[in-house]
């Protein structure tokens, strides 16, 4: 299964990229081609060595599935770090910058929510995904939406999960944008946990593309 020039312009912004101003009225450019493999291998080999440090713990947990393991993956402590973010965000934009058929990355809260934040700000303004969060639950209140930020109806999407076990989580955020016409592309999640969800996903027709899988955090 399946698994990115010219100058514009602007401020210089985070991580010396430039941004044009929106009130100009121009329209994003690209100002990069995508990242060698080598690179991009080196970042996913630091992101792993954090994921360990900070999220791998050993022991005994009940999962969202019910299900006990002797070792459970908070991947909060990671996806909130500085460098940790940064990492994370750099190598799922690499995993779209070139496809022109994904309008919006999105997910589920809680876990999905610095991600997609963190891609659409390194997205602009090479190419700008938008991004938006499913709820599990609408607020009762202002607009009571299931699906907040910039989602558009009848559109192509990739959701985002940040640990994936049998994958019954992220097909709430699925079941939701479909109801609205979307299109479910891919899901990317940091960490399969190899317990069916791919084989889950598809026989919905849906790629599960994994930045890493359990053998690569317990050195199976």
């Amino acid at each position: 299964m399946s698994t990115r020039t010219a100058s514009m312009p602007g401020i210089r912004g985070a991580g010396g990229r430039v941004s044009t101003h929106r009130e100009s009225g121009l329209m994003p450019q690209a100002v990069a081609a995508s990242k060698p493999i080598a690179l991009l291998s080196e970042e996913k080999r630091r992101l792993l060595k954090i994921i360990k440090q900070k999220s791998l713990l050993k022991g005994q947990f009940k999962l969202a599935s019910g299900a006990m393991s002797d070792y459970y993956l908070d991947m909060k402590p990671t996806t909130f770090d500085p460098e940790g973010a940064s990492l994370i965000s750099e190598i799922v934009f690499e995993m779209l910058r070139d496809d022109p058929d994904i309008d919006s990355i999105g997910g589920l809260e809680l876990g999905a929510v610095p991600i997609i934040s963190n891609v659409c700000q390194r997205s602009w303004p090479e190419r700008p995904i938008n991004g938006f969060v499913v709820r599990k639950e609408k607020k009762g209140h202002g607009t009571d939406n299931k699906i907040d930020g910039n989602f558009k109806p009848n559109t192509t999407v990739v959701l985002f999960d940040d640990v994936t076990t049998k994958g019954g989580s992220v097909m709430e955020a699925v079941q939701a944008v479909r109801a609205q016409g979307a299109t479910v592309k891919k899901i990317i999640t940091i960490v399969d946990r190899l317990e069916g969800a791919e084989e889950r996903f598809k026989k919905e027709g849906i790629d599960l593309v994994a930045i890493y899988r359990t053998p690569d955090l317990l050195d199976k």
